[in-house]
């Protein structure tokens, strides 16, 4: 495995732990990195930097960024995104990964990439749900604010230094890990008592 290969898969790490915050805000980051030649992807994956990739992933970044400041829909969104993000963050991993053999990049596409993806989007909606709950949904804006922010900061750091975007992945992962580990005995003394 050389160093080119091992910082793709970091690339495709950070840029699928993204995916988990915001689908369509990785997609569009690694389409502009493809586009300005920051990063040369995958040969069947080349179409991504094309311009009509840019444009149609950046009004789809857009629209799905201002949808979830949108309460209930943020909600309506989280149900059908769940599957996307593991499609998503499957796709954003084959398409970064270079020099290894299909069945090795397939495999580290569909557990790291979509394993990362739909773990952060899981926890993203069940905090969602959470606060939509507690506070009727009017705290949901300030949750989509930190999900885009954290979906910004991380592709960034994803295209411009993939070894510090896949520690900050693995500390998303230890945070949401903690907050499930407390929330997880609530949960459990709730259901024994209905």
């Amino acid at each position: 495995m050389t160093s080119e290969s091992i910082i793709s898969i970091f690339l495709g790490i950070g840029l699928a732990a993204s995916v988990g915050f915001r689908v369509f805000l990785p997609l569009f980051a690694l389409s502009l990195a493809a586009y300005f030649d920051i990063w040369e992807l995958n040969g069947s994956w080349q179409w991504i930097g094309s311009l009509a990739a840019v444009v149609t992933l950046g009004v789809a970044t857009v629209i799905e960024i201002f949808a979830y400041f949108i309460p209930w829909v943020d909600n309506i969104l989280d149900s059908v995104a769940v599957p996307l993000a593991a499609i998503a963050g499957t796709a954003v991993m084959v398409s970064t990964v270079v020099d290894l053999d299909p069945v090795v990049t397939w495999s580290l596409a569909i557990i790291a990439g979509g394993g990362t993806a739909t773990a952060i989007k899981g926890a993203g909606a069940t905090s969602r749900l959470a606060s939509t709950a507690t506070t009727g949904g009017l705290a949901n804006p300030i949750v989509s604010t930190v999900e885009t922010g954290t979906a910004v900061v991380v592709s960034t750091a994803s295209i411009f230094a993939p070894f510090f975007a896949a520690v900050l992945v693995c500390v998303i992962l230890f945070i949401i890990f903690r907050i499930y580990r407390k929330l997880r005995p609530r949960i459990n003394k709730n259901r024994a008592e209905e």
